[in-house]
C-alpha cells in the first residue's frame, strides 16, 4: 500500500463516510504527489520516511530523525524545507546546528539596547519561521532543548512578560544521533512528547545504495536545484482538509485499546498518555490525505501506531521495547479486520 499512495482497494470503502466523497480533491492529491516526487530526487529508498514526515507536518506537528550520522537525516529535512520555501526565502526556513556551546537566547533571541529610541528593543532568533531544522538536537545541553518546549507545544515564545507567536505554519524538523554516541545528551521524556512521531532510516537496500553511487553526481545537481513546488497556502489547506477525514467509531475504538493496552502491558513501566491517543488520530487523518482518502483504515493505524508511540513509552528491557508494540497493534488491527463495518 506504501508503495502506491494511488491505489486504493475498494473492500476498504466500508470505512468510508456513507454521504461524503470517499476521496480528497485532485488538486491536493497532485500537490502532495508532487512534494514526494521533489524529495524523491535527492533522498531515494527512503519513501516511507517522506510519507511519514508529511504526515506530522499535515497533522500540524514536529518529527524527530534518529539514526546514525551519514545516513541522509539532515539532506531529507533540507530538501523538504526547500521544496516547500525554496532556497532564497531565508524567513521560511532556518537551520540552527545544536552544539554544546548554544545558549537559549540563541535560539529565541535577545534584547538589544537602542541607542536612537533610548530603550531595549527584541531581536528575534531564529524559532521565528516556517519551518526550522534543528540538527543534532541532542548534541545541545537540556536548557537549551527545554528552549523549544513552548514554542513546539503552545506555537508561541514567552520572554519576560511578554508573549510572541509564531507563524501559523511553524515545523520543526529535528535530528539526532543514537543517544548512545559520545557527546549526546538524552531527550527528557517532556521534549520527545512534543514530537508527532520519532523514525529512524536505516540503510536502503543494496540495489538502491549501488544507484547512489552510480548517479551521486546528478543527485548532488538535483539537491543543490531544489525549488519550491508547493506554498505555505498549500499546506494550511491540506490541514483543513485533514480535520474533515471521517474516522470510524471502531478505529477511535482501537485507538482506544492501543493506548491503554501500552498501561498494562508487563514490559512497559510508563505507558501512552491521553495526549498521545489524540496525536495518533491526527496523524491518522493527515495520513489517510496524503493517500487521497477522507476516510481512515485500520492500515493507517498498523503503519502508524509505532512511530507515534514507542518514543512515548518506557519500557522494561530491550526485549519489551522491540516487541510490546508490536503485538499490541497487532492484536488490535486483527480485531477490527474481523469486524464488518460496511454501512
Amino acid at each position: 500500500m506504501n508503495e502506491d499512495i494511488e491505489n486504493t482497494n475498494l473492500e476498504d470503502l466500508r470505512f468510508a463516510p456513507p454521504t461524503s466523497e470517499t476521496s480528497s480533491s485532485d488538486t491536493s492529491g497532485q500537490n502532495i504527489d508532487i512534494l514526494i516526487e521533489n524529495i524523491g530526487k535527492v533522498v531515494k529508498g527512503h519513501r516511507e520516511q517522506i510519507i511519514q514526515i508529511i504526515t506530522c507536518l499535515i497533522a500540524k506537528g514536529h518529527i524527530l530523525l534518529e539514526d546514525n550520522p551519514g545516513s541522509g537525516k539532515t539532506v531529507l529535512a533540507k530538501t523538504l524545507a526547500y521544496s516547500l520555501s525554496g532556497k532564497n526565502e531565508h524567513s521560511d526556513f532556518k537551520r540552527i546546528q545544536f552544539t554544546p556551546d548554544l545558549l537559549p537566547m540563541d535560539l529565541i533571541g535577545t534584547h538589544l539596547y537602542d541607542e536612537g529610541n533610548k530603550d531595549f528593543i527584541f531581536k528575534k532568533g531564529p524559532l521565528f519561521c516556517n519551518i526550522l531544522l534543528a540538527d543534532e538536537i541532542n548534541r545541545a545541553s537540556p536548557k537549551v532543548q527545554s528552549a523549544l518546549l513552548e514554542c513546539m507545544a503552545e506555537n508561541q515564545i514567552s520572554i519576560g512578560d511578554q508573549t510572541y507567536k509564531l507563524e501559523d505554519l511553524f515545523f520543526v524538523i529535528a535530528t539526532q544521533n543514537p543517544i548512545e554516541m559520545e557527546g549526546t545528551y538524552p531527550l527528557p521524556i517532556a521534549q520527545l512528547d512534543r514530537f508527532f512521531m520519532k523514525i529512524n532510516f536505516g540503510y536502503v537496500s543494496e540495489e538502491v545504495e549501488l544507484e547512489i553511487y552510480k548517479k551521486q553526481l546528478e543527485i548532488q545537481r538535483s539537491q543543490d536545484a531544489v525549488e519550491a513546488v508547493l506554498k505555505m497556502e498549500d499546506v494550511l489547506m491540506l490541514r483543513s482538509k485533514a480535520e474533515e477525514v471521517h474516522v470510524d467509531e471502531e478505529i477511535i475504538i482501537g485507538i482506544n485499546n492501543i493506548v491503554r493496552k501500552t498501561r498494562d502491558h508487563s514490559g512497559i513501566v510508563l505507558g501512552a498518555s491521553i495526549r498521545a491517543g489524540i496525536i495518533l488520530l491526527k496523524c491518522l487523518r493527515a495520513y489517510a490525505v496524503i493517500h487521497k482518502r477522507n476516510y481512515v483504515i485500520e492500515d493507517d493505524l498498523a503503519s502508524l501506531a509505532r512511530p507515534v508511540l514507542q518514543h512515548r513509552l518506557l519500557f522494561k528491557n530491550l526485549g519489551a521495547e522491540t516487541n510490546a508494540i508490536h503485538s499490541i497493534v497487532k492484536s488490535e488491527i486483527d480485531r477490527l479486520s474481523r469486524l464488518n463495518l460496511r454501512k
